[in-house]
């Protein structure tokens, strides 16, 4: 199975990143996701479910241990079945 998450982390600060955000991005630029995409509004990976679930568990415990005091999710299934991103049917 493949999914997609969109997550922002609050409080946001518009003239620079906070400590929360900083690390929900090194969280998802350093796990093995297919796809990565962080913006100063909204950010959003894609992959295996495996990968995508182990890395929101980490970023939900690192950037609330950083200072966020809201995440907001959004996971979507993107694809299923036996072999889709290399990944048995779950």
């Amino acid at each position: 199975m493949r999914l997609r998450v969109e997550f922002t982390t609050e409080p946001f600060d518009l003239d620079e990143a906070p400590a929360h955000a900083v690390v929900a991005r090194e969280v998802v630029q350093g796990a093995h996701l297919d796809a990565v995409d962080v913006g100063p509004f909204g950010n959003t990976v894609e992959g295996g479910a495996d990968a995508v679930l182990a890395a929101v568990d980490t970023l939900l415990r690192e950037s609330l241990a950083a200072g966020a005091t809201r995440v907001s999710l959004q996971v979507n299934v993107i694809g299923s079945g036996p072999g889709a991103a290399g990944e048995d049917d779950r």
